[in-house]
Formats: structure tokens, sequence, C-alpha cells
């Protein structure tokens, strides 16, 4: 007796029940009689790689902190002329 050969329908109403009803990955193995590490492994067959939306989103923010630390560094720049400004006016005349 070997291990049981599932059917595509029945793997993928199998994880349907897992993504778009809620039930827990250890509800659906018992009510099944699956294992659970074949859930995951069905699960990860099935969903979609999103590995590049991953590293868009990440070269979104990178290019996003690059900006705002430019805008950082010029705000600094006004700041440090308007203190000396501030100085410069403020001084008493001789």
């Amino acid at each position: 007796m070997g291990t049981p050969r599932f059917t595509p329908e029945f793997k993928e109403e199998a994880v349907r029940q897992l993504t778009e009803r809620g039930y827990s990955v250890a509800e659906v193995s018992d009510r099944l009689g699956v294992s659970a590490h074949s859930l995951y492994k069905w699960l990860r067959a099935i969903k979609p790689d999103n590995s590049e939306q991953h590293a868009r989103d990440l070269l979104e923010a990178k290019s996003e902190i690059l900006k705002l630390r430019a805008q950082l560094k010029r705000t600094e720049e006004e700041r440090d002329i308007l203190k000396k400004a501030a100085r410069y006016f403020a001084r008493e005349p001789d």
C-alpha cells in the first residue's frame, strides 16, 4: 500500500479551503485525511510567486529612501544657513 494519489481538483479544493474559506491547515488536514506537509506543499505550488512584486517593492522603497535622504540633507543645509544669518543679524552693531 503506497501513498495515496490526489487529483489536481482535490488539491485545488483543499487549497481553496485554506485561502478563500479561512480554515486552518490543521482543520483541513484532519477533515480530508491529508498531511499538513502536503497541504503546505500544495499551497506553495498553487499560489502565484510574488518574488518579482517583492523585488519591485524593495526597489521602490530604496529609491524613496534615497530621495528622502537628499531632501533631508538639503533641508539641513538650509537650516544651517538660516542659523548663521540669524546670528549675523542678531549681533549688535559696533
